[in-house]
């Protein structure tokens, strides 16, 4: 990714260039990542990249600073996550319909601190797809 300015602050302006910015950095992932997956250490699995991923991790990463900023780190969150607890997927929320359940994964990054990745689990296929990547406040 070139050079680019994230603005730091919240206001509706600033949110909407942060979304941007995430949506273009999973374009360029993706076209680097044809597999669209990366091997995470701690499961011994694949983890994937859908569009469920871009679209929930594109709203809800773009409303803080440090959120963004970890989004940029994706390569090392996925292949480095380490699975926190397994949870029931929201009832009523049709982007986790296609799930059975979700696992929670954190990850610690220099300079943003920890990091909470949710990842959902496919019925039938049990295929692990990232669905959201946000920095946790302490």
């Amino acid at each position: 990714m070139i050079n680019l300015t994230i603005p730091e602050d919240n206001s509706l302006e600033s949110i909407k260039k942060r979304e941007m910015i995430i949506r273009d950095f999973y374009r360029e992932w993706k076209e680097q990542n044809p597999s669209q997956r990366k091997y995470n250490i701690a499961l011994k699995e694949y983890i994937n990249i859908r569009m469920v991923s871009i679209v929930e991790t594109s709203e809800h990463a773009a409303k803080n600073y440090l959120s963004t900023l970890a989004v940029l780190q994706l390569d090392a969150i996925l292949t480095g996550a380490r699975k926190v607890s397994v949870q029931k997927t929201k009832p009523g929320n049709k982007n986790q319909k296609p799930f059975e359940r979700m696992m929670i994964m954190e990850y610690e990054l220099a300079y943003i601190g920890k990091v909470k990745m949710t990842v959902g689990i496919r019925r039938r296929t049990q295929e692990k797809v990232q669905y959201c990547i946000t920095a946790i406040r302490i």
